[in-house]
């Protein structure tokens, strides 16, 4: 299978490792100034680079899509793969707005084609016995509650690389612990979401607070808070049951329950297998883990979240975020 890349910041730079370690050919890869994908293409061993994604999807050869690229273009870019003939696999979140989501997902299930979300949460084989579990009635779900404190007055991604586009804490990093929560939840109906969403930075343009509160129909929550605005990063994950205490601490790589504390894999080993599951997804042409439709109630969440935000603040565009 021959894969082009679409950008090549960190999760292009994870995801192409990945695929080294796989049977995939690593066929064009694309970005945004000429020297930099040329260096990137040369450094992973991509055949062919661009800076066009419409040049590379006309290309007959590509089979697989894989869209690395700032959060405000991937429904766009997703939407134009899929009409490709193209199996994509989309980095989080599918799209800027539920209406959006709903656009690519409509676009993917006329395609045909494989399609998934980059959702590492998702893929934790740490988390797997608990999820058995759950899903077989052994261990309740109770609280859920999530932690995302990262410095972001200067625009700067985690590797230290200058962006040149702005993230957005609510449908980006937020959309990681809800689509958890209600994967975990795993349909039981939401009784209530409740939220705060902070104003615009003056420095910024971005609401740089959030708080998310979900409650289910049968008792469970789900709780979400952080800030762009801390001194020091802080990326953690509290899951209480009715059988015992989880603290994942993804920075720290370690699992802590009554047991005791395990090391966990790294983020990035966490990330391989996202791609080693959509390669398999593409070739039996099976759902992958984080399907399109599976991601939809998350995006209904973070919507009502947004739709808050707009009632107080006024529907408009702002850096990283267009108007739908």
């Amino acid at each position: 299978m021959n894969i082009c890349m679409a950008g090549y910041g960190m999760m292009g730079v994870w995801h192409s490792e990945a695929l080294k370690r796989t049977d995939a050919v690593l066929h064009t890869a694309v970005g945004r100034r000429a020297e930099a994908a040329s260096a990137f293409a040369e450094r992973f061993g991509y055949r062919k680079w661009t800076t066009s994604l419409a040049d590379a999807l006309t290309d007959p050869d590509i089979d697989i899509v894989v869209l690395a690229t700032p959060s405000e273009r991937h429904e766009e870019q997703a939407i134009a793969s899929l009409a490709a003939g193209k199996h994509t696999l989309i980095e989080i979140p599918i799209a800027m707005s539920l209406a959006g989501a709903e656009r690519v997902v409509a676009a993917g299930e006329k395609s045909g084609k494989v399609y998934g979300l980059s959702h590492p949460m998702r893929f934790r084989a740490e988390r797997e016995a608990l999820r058995s579990r759950l899903s077989a009635g052994e261990e309740r779900l109770r609280h859920i509650a999530g932690r995302f404190f990262i410095p972001r007055l200067r625009n700067v991604g985690a590797t230290g690389y200058v962006r040149s586009w702005t993230d957005n804490i609510l449908w980006h990093h937020f959309c990681h612990f809800v689509d958890l929560g209600l994967f975990l939840f795993d349909g039981t109906p939401i009784r209530r979401v409740q939220s705060h969403l902070g104003a615009c930075h003056e420095k910024t343009g971005i609401p740089m607070e959030c708080a998310v509160l979900v409650e289910t129909e049968g008792g469970a929550t789900l709780l979400v808070h952080g800030s762009y605005h801390a001194a020091f990063r802080l990326y953690d994950k509290l899951i209480v049951t009715d059988r015992d205490t989880y603290f994942f601490d993804t920075l720290a790589a370690t699992l802590r329950a009554s047991s005791g504390t395990v090391a966990m894999e790294s983020e990035q080993e966490n990330a391989a297998r996202i791609i080693f599951d959509f390669l398999e997804a593409v070739r039996t042409h099976r759902l992958p883990r984080a399907s399109g439709p599976s991601v939809l109630p998350a995006m209904r969440v973070l919507q009502s979240v947004q739709d808050a935000w707009d009632a107080r603040y006024g529907l408009r565009a702002i850096p990283g975020r267009p108007i739908d």
